[in-house]
């Protein structure tokens, strides 16, 4: 239907036109909303003329609104100084629903006294819940879909109070929790949280500030940009990693290591084949260039250890290229050396594949092994092409260790070959989730090929050069104010206070780990502890008097069925009675448990309690086998 045809809708002459819309209620609505609209407008005094436009085609052909002339009378309101004319009038409809229109202020918001009487009561709540958390048992004992049954299956038409809404907290969501605050909590990482974290998600909240460039709230960038250069201070980094540096590096704060990863991984996927097709004379824009790139895609190649975390593989998933994962062993504690790398590269060479990218692990997921990083740059110097590899560090739990100073002497091998670095804060460094700080060598690494700006995000301020836009840094293009917490908690503590938070984390494993060796008879260390995380198994019978070959003056373990069956026994039954929480996992085919120590509020006592448990509960499963 034209315009032209619409203009003839809705006259005097042709009432019957709008029956259909009546019936329905369609045009009683529509001019409801038309005339909130205009009032909501004319109340907050927002109302340029640049607005008429767009109401204007709104209200032409809006169903239920097909009357040209109320569309042109609302045109006329918005942009007049003075009452609504009386051409409008007509249109109520003479049911009497539009006699009054309804208060602008929603009875049902909640204003300054009640936020000030609810945030009381919630953070009187949250203290309560850190007080007591021991006391909790550490994982839910709810069946899965427990929770539905419990909600209503609409939401509400009516406001509740908050009390009601807070009441519902304690008993339908508490149940549900598991309980990583609990100093019982020895699984996976930790993920640490403290009240002056809070307090900056509070602000960061109020604020909420969607920062994806400079202008949109110049406090979220500029405060990141200091703070990942405190944070790069604060671990050792080398200086090519903080925002002054000659060679253009610097931070960003990234929601997790996954993140993190596949943003590098994106990146370098885009250098590679930009090097590779510019070195072949090809011109960036010309169809030749992006049919080459379509044909070097599919032949490049990321690379981790076999104990890297799953993100990497994820990232290549993404990335569209291929993954190879490069076997490492016990012999080396799981850590990926000079000569393994050697072997994978050699391979793909034959293969003619082109490695364009590696994770190397600063802290493994498995057992915290820490790759050869100095062997590893060596080999990747062997070689121009090995040279073009992007070198990514994920030190996503044990880079929070390099906040001792008798740590940093790793970070020194990063001051040369190492593209780009991660780190979790909110997995050891008492920033609550998500605090994921990344380093990269050189900036634009990631902005030439992450920076698409349509004109509604260009102003004068990114057009400088002069300012950082951190949605050109990352995938997503809004950012929360993440800063803030991480700001909050390094003035708190101080340095001097998260290098004693971190070392108390290392202690506490050592304790554990040498209560381990006290009993020797029924466990064995299977890598090396470190970082408060220590992996082993439960021994089987035959095994009670040997402790494996021995290696350097370590000891190998073996795989062993008896032994894998028992241990997995031990870690189902110990969960299963929900005193503590550990996990599991499987390294060179020996199935183990894992241990950290690291929680906010581990302290001896608990450590050596989770000891007496799981020494009570091997013996009670080894008595079974006999």
């Amino acid at each position: 239907m034209s315009l032209g045809d619409r203009n003839q809708l809705g006259t005097a002459a042709e009432p019957d036109r709008c029956t259909p819309f009546d019936k329905g209620g369609y045009r009683e609505k529509g001019l409801q909303f038309l005339f909130l609209f205009l009032f909501l407008f004319r109340f907050q005094t927002l109302h340029p003329p640049s607005i008429a436009p767009a109401l204007f085609v709104a209200c032409s052909f809006a169903p239920g609104l097909q009357y040209i002339d109320t569309a042109i009378a609302a045109t006329a309101y918005i942009t007049a100084p003075v009452a609504p004319p009386t051409c409008l009038l007509p249109a109520f409809p003479a049911t009497g629903h539009f006699g009054t229109l309804p208060s602008l202020r929603l009875n049902f918001t909640m204003d300054g006294d009640q936020f000030r009487t609810a945030a009381h009561a919630t953070i009187d709540d949250i203290i309560g819940h850190f007080d007591n958390v021991h006391t909790q048992r550490v994982l839910p004992t709810v069946e899965p879909g427990y929770l539905r049954p419990q909600i209503p299956s609409a939401p509400p038409s009516d406001p509740e109070e908050w009390a009601t809404i807070q009441a519902d907290v304690d008993s339908k969501i508490k149940p549900g929790l598991t309980q990583w605050q609990s100093p019982n909590f020895m699984a996976f990482f930790p993920a640490t949280v403290s009240y002056p974290s809070i307090l900056g998600e509070m602000y960061s909240a109020a604020f909420n500030a969607p920062a994806f460039n400079w202008l949109c709230s110049p406090a979220c960038t500029e405060l990141e940009t200091i703070m990942m250069d405190w944070v790069a201070q604060a671990l050792g980094l080398p200086k090519c990693f903080l925002s002054a540096s000659e060679n253009k590096g610097g931070g960003v704060i990234q929601m997790s290591a996954s993140d993190a990863v596949a943003t590098v991984m994106i990146a370098a996927r885009e250098r590679s084949v930009l090097q590779q097709a510019k070195s072949e004379g090809l011109k960036e824009g010309t169809m030749e260039y992006e049919d080459r790139v379509m044909e070097l895609r599919p032949r490049l190649v990321a690379l981790s250890s076999s104990q890297a975390h799953s993100s990497t593989a994820k990232a290549a998933l993404l990335a569209g290229t291929r993954y190879r994962s490069i076997g490492v062993s016990l012999d080396n504690d799981m850590a990926l050396t000079g000569a393994d790398l050697r072997g994978m590269l050699e391979k793909l060479d034959a293969d003619n594949l082109t490695p364009y990218f590696i994770t190397l692990c600063f802290g493994s997921t498995n057992s915290c092994a820490v790759d050869r990083f100095a062997e590893i740059l060596a080999v990747l110097r062997e070689k121009p092409h090995w040279q073009r590899i992007w070198v990514h560090i994920d030190a996503a739990y044990a880079g929070s260790a390099l906040i001792a100073d008798e740590w940093q002497y790793i970070a020194k091998d990063f001051e040369e070959g190492v593209d780009s670095f991660n780190m979790n804060m909110h997995k050891w460094l008492l920033v609550n989730f998500d605090a994921s700080p990344l380093y990269v060598r050189n900036r634009h690494d990631l902005t030439d090929f992450l920076d698409i700006t349509p004109a509604y995000l260009r102003n004068p301020f990114s057009e400088s050069g002069q300012v950082i836009d951190y949605r050109n840094w990352s995938i997503p293009l809004g950012r929360r104010f993440r800063a803030l917490k991480i700001w909050f908690v390094i003035r708190s503590y101080g340095l001097n206070g998260l290098k004693e938070y971190v070392r108390k984390g290392i202690t506490l494993g050592n304790i554990f780990s040498d209560l381990l060796r006290s009993r020797s008879d029924l466990f064995e260390i299977i890598t090396k502890p470190v970082f408060g995380l220590t992996v082993f198994r439960v021994k089987a019978p035959k095994q009670a008097n040997s402790n494996g070959a021995v290696v350097n003056g370590s000891t190998v373990a073996k795989p062993d069925e008896k032994s894998d069956a028992v241990t997995k026994e031990v870690y189902e039954l110990v969960n299963a009675r929900g005193e503590i929480f550990i996990t599991s996992t499987v390294m060179a085919g020996i199935y183990a448990i894992r241990v950290v120590s690291a929680n906010e509020r581990a302290d001896e006592k608990y450590i050596r309690r989770a000891f007496d448990i799981l020494v009570n509960t091997a013996e009670e499963a080894l008595q079974k086998t006999q």
